[in-house]
């Protein structure tokens, strides 16, 4: 399974940009792929996620800005972002969570937590000016 992102590049503050990730696997229906970005100097943290029933879930920093959707049918997930202020200046990753290895992170309603996915994208940097 890979998992390629893109859409990263330079964008004046309230601005917006779309990251995109691809994912090579036949099962992506199932599985539950998220969003996370890291800072220089800072940990990786969630940005959002989205099930396989399709629900979806925010960090509280990105909720009412940024909207993560999927399209199976493409095997793609999407991370729209709105209103971007230097703050949001990362390296964007996508990522996946098997079913097996998932499920019992979504029962317990931990889709934020890294431990959940199992693959991992490349990155891809976004960087706001002010």
């Amino acid at each position: 399974v890979q998992l390629q992102a893109s859409g990263g590049g330079l964008v004046r503050a309230g601005g917006s940009l779309r990251l995109s990730c691809a994912a090579s696997v036949r099962t992506f229906s199932r599985y539950l792929m998220g969003w996370f970005r890291q800072a220089p100097g800072k940990e990786r943290e969630f940005v959002a996620s989205t099930s396989p029933g399709g629900s979806t879930h925010y960090a509280d920093s990105v909720k009412g800005r940024f909207v993560i959707s999927r399209d199976n049918a493409k095997n793609t997930v999407y991370l729209q972002m709105n209103s971007l202020n230097a703050e949001d200046t990362s390296v964007y990753y996508c990522a996946g969570g098997s079913p097996r290895w998932s499920e019992r992170w979504v029962r317990r309603r931990e889709w934020d937590n890294r431990s959940a996915y199992d693959v991992w994208g490349q990155g891809t940097l976004v960087t706001v000016s002010s």
